[in-house]
């Protein structure tokens, strides 16, 4: 069976929730005998590899523009697929479900993985919203079979679209791996256990502004405060982040993968997500994976992983945020036990392959 992977920027090494997904995911397919090709957008990959680990990599040139990417991306990728006589194209996240119903025109049956109501971003403008609103409503009408990552996705749409066939099946988050890199902390001047992590896509709605306020109204007891993380277009935001972090003296660390995010992970005193929209947070699960305590805002998202209610704040309220902060600097550096089980990417392979195997 031959599918074809629509949606993502492209894997590996690409900063983002869904291309993490994807990165994952599609290997562990491929391994199980199906026949992947992942489609690229060639504006954020420089590595020119035609494959990696049993997966083809097709790049797909495409304008470096917000409001036309993912449309043009997807419109080419579908075609490409029907040429090379694809059985299934699966597409993620809203935006590209618009053409849905080009692939299905096509011939080819459609798989749609509902990653969140992007809609509900405080990035887009009204006019982008709607379109997003379209798209899930035409990957809910067209798509043979739709996937959720969580519950709160699959009540919703089942409200909306009255589809009750949606499969749930949650991100993962793969073994972690604890390590050192104290060349690398030396470089960004912080030590092991004294340093609080946030860690996402600098976007309106990641609040990473709230973790530099609450960090400013407490004793920090000599730990820093280390945002990880980039955005792929420069923003009024963005920009405010960066002037944040200099005027804070926050270690601001561009988009890190490998030993780097390792290490980062591996020593972190806790880890902060702040965020007023998420799918299923798989920066929160990496989190969790490497046993650091976490303090995660009240959002339906976050509070479906079913965390102790200690580690909640309600959104956007940065006094009660900065509590949870002091709280833990002023404790004993510690880590956590959390049960990730339903969280493992093999056996999250595994529900895919019989969502595949069902068409």
């Amino acid at each position: 069976m031959k599918i074809a992977v629509v949606g993502t920027r492209g894997i590996p090494d690409v900063m983002g929730g869904i291309e993490t997904h994807c990165e994952e995911l599609y290997p562990r397919v491929a391994q199980r005998g199906y026949d992947i090709t992942v489609y690229r957008r060639r504006g954020y990959v420089y590595d020119h590899l035609i494959e990696y680990q049993g997966c083809h990599l097709v790049d797909v040139d495409t304008p470096k523009i917000k409001s036309l990417e993912v449309i043009v991306h997807t419109f080419k990728a579908i075609l490409m697929a029907k040429k090379n006589e694809i059985d299934i194209v699966h597409i993620h996240a809203i935006g590209p479900a618009l053409l849905a119903p080009i692939a299905r025109w096509l011939g080819m049956k459609v798989v749609l993985t509902h990653h969140g109501s992007d809609y509900e971003r405080d990035k887009w403008r009204w006019y982008a919203k709607a379109v997003l609103r379209c798209g899930e409503w035409a990957g809910m009408r067209f798509a043979n079979k739709v996937i959720v990552i969580s519950q709160g996705i699959k009540d919703s749409m089942e409200k909306k679209y009255k589809r009750r066939d949606c499969a749930l099946i949650y991100n993962g988050v793969p073994e972690p791996e604890v390590c050192d890199y104290p060349e690398y902390f030396s470089e960004l001047g912080i030590e092991k256990g004294k340093y609080v992590l946030g860690m996402s896509r600098i976007e309106e709605e990641k609040n990473l502004h709230h973790i530099i306020m609450a960090c400013s109204k407490i004793d920090m007891k000599g730990c820093r405060l280390v945002i990880a993380g980039d955005t792929y277009f420069e923003t009024k935001y963005s920009k405010q982040i960066r002037d944040m972090a200099e005027q804070n003296h926050v270690v601001l660390v561009e988009f890190v993968k490998g030993r780097k995010l390792h290490s980062l992970l591996s020593h972190a005193r806790c880890f902060v997500l702040p965020s007023s929209h998420e799918g299923l947070p798989i920066a929160l699960l990496e989190a969790m994976s490497y046993h650091l305590p976490v303090i995660v805002s009240d959002i339906p998202a976050n509070k479906e992983i079913g965390l102790e209610k200690s580690c909640y704040f309600p959104v956007g309220d940065v006094d009660a945020l900065a509590t949870k902060l002091q709280k833990n600097v002023d404790g004993v550096y510690h880590h956590v036990e959390y049960d990730i089980s339903k969280y493992n990417w093999d056996v999250i392979a595994d529900q895919v392959c019989d969502v595949y195997q069902s068409l």
